[in-house]
């Protein structure tokens, strides 16, 4: 009876693993779904107070690091400033449950009011999470010329940068 008590329950833990990656897909989607209507609050609310966003260097309005979730709230209104659109494609997950490692892709676009298309990338997220919080977010691109031309039309078209808190 131990035997078949441990089989259903190695079972029940290795299917519960297995469906995770899903439903994280499925939260992140919808969460991802209102960041391009303009709404974070959802997206936001996964991050930890203490959480830090390694962002590509270089010359444009999201570069370096964001700090904290007051730092991230920033990052998304220049986000959605910009109106940049997203969607994530796939989720793979590794470690135990309180201390995940997430890596999405994650492909993205921005068309100026004229409809011309500005921006558009793939990127490669890598998030490490604490009790369900993600603490700390870093993000690898494809092609990274296309962040600073993106920016440099946003300030052509008045859209000003959010800064960074102090």
């Amino acid at each position: 009876m131990r035997t078949k008590g441990f089989i259903l329950g190695f079972s029940l833990a290795t299917a519960g693993r297995a469906l995770l990656p899903q439903l994280l897909l499925l939260k992140f989607t919808r969460d991802v779904r209102r960041l391009n209507a303009g709404d974070y609050s959802g997206l936001l609310a996964a991050y930890a107070d203490d959480f830090v966003l390694h962002f590509n260097e270089g010359d444009h309005r999201w570069s370096g690091d964001w700090v904290g979730k007051v730092g991230m709230e920033r990052f998304l209104q220049n986000f959605t400033a910009a109106h940049i659109q997203g969607e994530i494609r796939q989720i793979a997950i590794s470690g135990p449950p309180w201390a995940m490692t997430l890596w999405a892709r994650f492909d993205d676009h921005a068309d100026a009011p004229d409809g011309t298309r500005i921006y558009q990338n793939r990127t490669a997220l890598v998030l490490r999470t604490r009790w369900g919080k993600i603490v700390e977010q870093e993000d690898f691109y494809v092609d990274t010329a296309p962040i600073t031309a993106m920016d440099r039309k946003l300030n052509e078209l008045g859209i000003d940068a959010i800064p960074k808190p102090s």
